[in-house]
């Protein structure tokens, strides 16, 4: 970090979908879709957007509590088909790219850390617009879902940052409940999965509306 500014945080770590990317509604279909492909109770949109954030399999397990274990494979497959599908129409929200790019200009470490396999966060990742923008990033299938801290601390030892000075930005409770399991602050964003009315007892610094506030806010603030 350059000496000549100091920052609050020299870590920013976000989640990916419902944070960053715009998918929330076609992940909470395609849960839907295929918890019914297996014959499954289907879960309300509610229930599905709660999952959203954990480990395929746990959410999946979580969202279709009535679908048998030696099914949870098949479940797996009909879910990633159904997103397959839909991976073109999925796209960052609007305003995200500036907000990322501009805080690269300003020397904060840029993470990503996800409830996503490792080869979809990799896919993506792989867009022109994407390559470069983050220095590090961790899923779910490689260290352990959320809200266990195991992510935010392997970023940290990475990284060298102190749970202080790392921040983590996310649209669930899952996300805040995991940096406060690392000891970490956190931003809540209102515009991705969850209701809002559960993130006040996680104390994060702000929850803001908009990415253009996210934007403002961490200028501000980061």
């Amino acid at each position: 970090m350059p000496a000549s500014r100091p920052r609050r945080y020299d870590l920013i770590a976000f989640d990916w979908d419902g944070t960053l990317f715009d998918s929330t509604r076609i992940i909470v279909r395609c849960i839907q879709r295929a918890v019914a492909d297996v014959g499954g109770m289907v879960p309300s949109d509610t229930a599905a957007s709660y999952v959203i954030g954990m480990g395929l399999m746990e959410a999946l397990a979580h969202a279709a509590p009535d679908v048998p274990r030696e099914r949870y494979a098949e479940l797996g497959a009909s879910y990633r088909r159904h997103y397959m599908a839909h991976q073109d129409d999925l796209s960052l929200f609007p305003g995200v790219l500036p907000m990322l790019e501009a805080l690269r200009e300003r020397q904060h470490w840029l993470a990503v850390a996800t409830g996503k396999s490792r080869r979809g966060l990799d896919e993506v990742l792989q867009t022109a617009q994407l390559q470069g923008l983050f220095n590090g990033s961790r899923t779910a299938d490689e260290t352990a879902g959320k809200p266990d801290p195991r992510m935010l601390h392997e970023l940290m030892r990475e990284f060298g940052t102190d749970p202080e000075r790392t921040l983590m930005v996310g649209d669930t409770t899952h996300d805040l409940q995991m940096a406060v399991n690392a000891g970490c602050p956190s931003v809540g964003v209102s515009y991705g999965a969850h209701d809002t009315a559960g993130f006040d007892a996680l104390r994060p610094q702000v929850v803001v509306h908009s990415v253009a506030e996210l934007h403002a806010w961490l200028l501000e603030n980061a």
